[in-house]
């Protein structure tokens, strides 16, 4: 009799559990049967074991026995964050997700959760309890304590989104290769440290409002939790300030590029590089004037020499592009300093019409003013030719014509990782 051909798994729900002898039997029987009424397509349900010390690995053992699609991972430490990295990066399912053991959220918002990530369209995805049309029943203090937490990221990290710690995720294994390495935090405010460098990396971020209801056995110590998030933000907001992670590159890989990022943030930095630049090419300008150069020869070497530091400082800063290619956006540079030069050198030419023998001081306004028309083109030519993105092809997922989730054959990755994982049959 022929093996049937191993088939490997679209979406991977990872289930993090630490002490849930009691709970985790009903809850991965309920998701495999939502699983196999709702999705289309293989799947795979991970038991994420976080150094329990109860029966909880024997219990889910049991699943994997009774239920196809079903797998345990072991792990020696404790943190949720740290058995999300390492059962996501060892997955071989192009969409990973998770969700809280308790089931907190309605399953019905699972297919909307990941379906923009099949697609393409979206990089992670997130429920959110916050969001305009969620229904959410849970304590006062719990809801106070999350609208807080949410406004203090959107004043300390500038984050967009509205829910950092709803239990009910998913993201692309492309993008979890690139983002997980970063994430520091093995605990609680590891989904918050991955969504902000994400939405620093110009990715997209998809919401979902969910019907979510409060656990009312929840064992998490709400305040010894805010603590850590609390000093989990001042360490990211340090990390995030030195400059050192390659959160620009990360977009570019993917696929986002300078489109990904934020064009207001682009604009701000052009303009500072701008000024820079024109108070080198004004200065130099006006001391070659004083030496005696002429005005037509001052501007030209001024305006060389403020292009090139222009360039740089924008490749670098303004559009984070780093590595090869320096040689040709300087050359591109130059092809834009034609641009400025003319429209310079044409506003001294008029100026010299119009007065006779004009004062440097009116001259450099002059100056000035036509640099200040060059300075849109620069920026739009700088956007869209010289430091624009190489275009990418669009990403979504493959799937199967036909697939059985009941009959679903799991196929197993190797990993040197410190845990463990059982498969069912």
């Amino acid at each position: 009799m022929s093996t049937p051909p191993v088939v490997a798994p679209v979406l991977d729900v990872v289930v993090p559990v630490h002490n849930e002898q009691h709970t985790v039997a009903a809850c991965v029987r309920r998701l495999h049967e939502h699983l196999v009424q709702t999705f289309p397509y293989p799947f795979r349900i991970t038991v994420a074991d976080n150094a329990s010390t109860d029966a909880t690995v024997e219990v889910a053992s049991g699943l994997v026995a009774e239920l196809p699609g079903v797998a345990v991972a072991r792990l020696d430490q404790k943190g949720r964050g740290r058995a999300l990295k390492a059962v996501w990066l060892a997955s071989d399912a192009p969409i990973l997700a998770y969700m809280d053991v308790d089931l907190s959220t309605d399953l019905d918002a699972l297919w909307p959760l990941v379906a923009p990530l099949m697609s393409g369209h979206s990089d992670l995805a997130i429920g959110s309890r916050l969001a305009r049309g969620s229904r959410v029943v849970r304590g006062s203090r719990r809801e106070v304590v999350s609208r807080c937490y949410n406004l203090l990221l959107r004043g300390a990290l500038g984050a967009r989104f509205t829910d950092a710690q709803c239990g009910f995720k998913a993201i692309r294994a492309d993008v979890a290769a690139e983002l997980l390495p970063l994430v520091e935090d093995t605990t609680w405010f590891f989904d918050t440290e991955l969504l902000v460098l994400a939405e620093r990396s110009g990715l997209r971020i998809h919401e979902v409002p969910v019907d979510w209801f409060d656990d009312p056995d929840s064992r998490v110590d709400v305040v010894g939790t805010a603590m850590d998030d609390l000093r989990g933000v001042r360490r990211l907001r340090r990390a995030l300030a030195s400059g050192q992670l390659p959160l620009d590159d990360i977009a570019r890989r993917i696929g986002r590029g300078t489109a990904g990022r934020r064009t207001w943030q682009q604009l701000q930095r052009f303009a500072v590089v701008g000024v820079v630049s024109t108070v080198v090419h004004l200065g130099l300008f006006a001391a070659l004037r004083s030496g005696g150069t002429a005005a037509q020869s001052a501007n030209l070497v001024a305006l060389l020499v403020a292009t090139v530091a222009n360039t740089a400082l924008n490749r670098r800063w303004t559009f984070g592009v780093q590595g090869r290619g320096a040689f040709r956006h300087q050359a591109q540079g130059l092809a834009l300093f034609g641009v400025t030069w003319l429209l310079t050198a044409g506003g001294l030419g008029l100026l010299h019409l119009l007065v006779t023998s004009p004062p440097t001081v009116l001259q450099t306004t002059v100056v000035a003013a036509a640099t200040a028309l060059s300075t849109a083109v620069r920026f739009v030519a700088m956007r869209t030719w010289m430091f624009r993105a190489e275009p990418q092809s669009s990403w979504r997922v493959n799937v199967p014509e036909e697939s059985s989730n009941t009959t679903m054959p799991v196929q197993s990755k190797p990993s040197t990782e410190p845990w463990h994982t059982v498969t069912s049959p």
